[in-house]
């Protein structure tokens, strides 16, 4: 039984009548009696009584009509869902993201998408970045979002592209000694408490991988908690134990508020220079496998919004290099970032 077969069938079923359902289908009478007979000899059946010059459907034909006619509606269903998928009218989007992307830097980026294309579902799945990368790599998500660094086990299986940056910023409470400070110099990060992130965070990783820049081995700090979230994080430190190294995007009311301060850390080379901690949000695809639709218009939305905040931090760039900043060193405007 074929859907051609069961086209000319309903297409009899309706007009009872071969030359009309041959006419309908724009083929040839002799192709509609050899669909039916074929039909009728495959299952040991009559499908129509030949009456005279006229046909009649048999109960045998009126049970096929039924299942026939729903069949060849799922298959039209089918096709349309197809076409759909293929124009990005509906489908769905699997993503992976560390928790600080997924919290603080995706939810926008995700609502435009949404907005852009309001039937495609996305799946957003947030765990470290250690978890993330396993996950791209293994085919769990069409695309993960991190900071942090790939394992070396994992770089063949997963293409690794910049897709914008965060700034991690030391932050104290306002019970710490540093609080009245806006600048510390990198010895003095020694000598205070820390609050940190679980090994396999992508905010560790940067904030190790400077540590080692500076000198300083991670051990070296007198680590007093670990903890598994970075609200969990601030949230301790704004209460007034230690210092933390912490995502820019997620302390910005703290800041304003003054519960937190950012403490800038100078370093001597040559001349005094600020520390930058920038970490990149990285998006992963495994290297092989398919892609669908809406995993490449969302990569096409992130990398489009990735030039243009290019452009838009070149061109203050060169405003600020114009014009400088007066308040850059002044402690009682605001809390410079550590980036």
């Amino acid at each position: 039984m074929t859907f051609e077969q069961l086209r000319i069938f309903l297409a009899v079923a309706e007009h009872l009548h071969f030359t009309r359902a041959a006419e309908e289908l724009y083929i040839t009478q002799p192709a509609v009696s050899a669909a039916i007979s074929t039909l009728e000899k495959e299952y040991g059946i009559r499908l129509f009584h030949r009456v005279g010059r006229h046909i009649e459907i048999t109960e045998a034909g009126k049970l096929l009509e039924a299942e026939a006619q729903k069949i060849l509606d799922q298959v039209v269903l089918t096709e349309r869902g197809l076409r759909e998928l293929n124009s990005l009218q509906r489908g769905e989007l699997r993503l992976g993201s560390s928790l600080t992307v997924g919290n603080y830097w995706l939810p926008k980026r995700i609502t435009q998408f949404k907005q852009e294309y309001p039937g495609i579902v996305v799946n957003c799945t947030l765990a470290n970045a250690e978890e993330i990368c396993e996950g791209t790599a293994s085919g769990l998500f069409d695309l993960g979002l991190v900071n942090g660094e790939v394992k070396p086990t994992l770089r063949n299986l997963l293409e690794q592209e910049e897709v914008g940056i965060d700034r991690l910023q030391i932050v104290v409470g306002k019970t710490h000694p540093w609080y009245s400070r806006s600048k510390i110099e990198v010895e003095e990060l020694l000598t205070t408490q820390w609050v940190m992130r679980e090994p396999g965070s992508g905010v560790q990783q940067v904030f190790e991988q400077t540590l080692e820049r500076l000198g300083i081995k991670p051990f070296q700090l007198n680590v007093v908690l670990v903890l598994t979230s970075s609200e969990m994080v601030r949230s301790v430190v704004e209460g007034g134990i230690g210092a933390a190294a912490i995502s820019a995007l997620m302390v910005q009311k703290e800041l304003q508020l003054g519960t937190l301060r950012a403490i800038a850390v100078t370093q001597q080379e040559g001349s005094l220079t600020t520390l930058d901690i920038v970490q990149p949000v990285w998006k992963l695809k495994h290297r092989e496998r398919f892609q669908s639709r809406a995993a490449v218009a969302f990569e096409q939305m992130l990398m489009n919004q990735t030039a243009q905040e290019d452009a838009a931090a070149e061109d203050a760039a060169v405003e600020g290099s114009a014009v400088g900043d007066p308040t850059l060193d002044d402690p009682a405007v605001g809390n410079p970032a550590l980036c």
